[in-house]
This record gives C-alpha cells, sequence and structure tokens, in this order.
C-alpha cells in the first residue's frame, strides 16, 4: 500500500520526502544520545543518593544487609552479595520490591515501597543495577 502511494508521488516529491526522512534520521541520531545520556546520568545520580539515604541504612554500604538499622530487624534484610540469592531473582522482581516494598511480592513488610519512584522508572532501573552490582553481575 506504502509503495503504491510513494509510487503515484512525483519523483521530486519523492526526493524532498526522502531527503526529509534522512535529516530527521540524523537529527534524532545526534540530539537523542546526549538527551539519554543526561537522562541516565541524572537518573543514577538520583540512585546514588536513594542507595545512601534509604537502602543502606538497613541493607549496608556493601549491600551485605549489615546497615545501622539491621540489628533491630526480624527478619534480616536481604544479603545483596550472595550468588545464590542473584541467580535466584530477575531484574523485574527486584524493580518490583524497589518500586512496591517487600509485601508486594510476599516478603517482610519492613522492606518499605518507595511510591515516589513509580514515575521515575529509569531511576529504578539504576537502583536495580546497583543491587546487581553488589553480587558481581
Amino acid at each position: 500500500m506504502a509503495q503504491m502511494i510513494f509510487s503515484q508521488i512525483s519523483r521530486s516529491a519523492r526526493r524532498l520526502f526522502t531527503a526529509a526522512a534522512f535529516v530527521a534520521a540524523v537529527n534524532a541520531a545526534l540530539v537523542s544520545p546526549a538527551r539519554s545520556e543526561e537522562a541516565d546520568a541524572q537518573a543514577q545520580k538520583d540512585a546514588d543518593a536513594i542507595w545512601q539515604s534509604r537502602c543502606s541504612t538497613c541493607h549496608g554500604a556493601a549491600g551485605k544487609g549489615d546497615g545501622a538499622a539491621a540489628a533491630a530487624l526480624n527478619p534480616k534484610p536481604r544479603d545483596f552479595s550472595s550468588a545464590s540469592w542473584q541467580s535466584s531473582v530477575t531484574d523485574e522482581h527486584i524493580e518490583k520490591i524497589i518500586a512496591e516494598g517487600g509485601q508486594a511480592v510476599g516478603l517482610s513488610m519492613l522492606m518499605p515501597a518507595n511510591p515516589d519512584l513509580a514515575s521515575k522508572p529509569e531511576v529504578i532501573k539504576a537502583l536495580r543495577a546497583h543491587v546487581r552490582s553488589l553480587g558481581g553481575h
């Protein structure tokens, strides 16, 4: 269908259309990576701050479940350096826990939800990547 319509327009119109499509593609290639890198950098910065302020208090700076608040918790926070745990969960599972809390996946209600991150999937992904990095992934 598109070929039939394309063949019915004049040669100069086809050239103009092709040139416009090429310019749009080049523009997208030049602009999008810069915006994407800025968004990724900001998401990483936000994730680092959230890890320090919310996560490390229980999970510890290295994610071993030994944060300052961990001693008072039962059950104890997850040790993210555990290879067996890392291989037992999907990225989606980790992201769900980050966003919706432990109860959302049948775990402890002591792992709070982060509803403020619902509109920031890039920050959730950066936090998940941080959790994965603690296990050597």
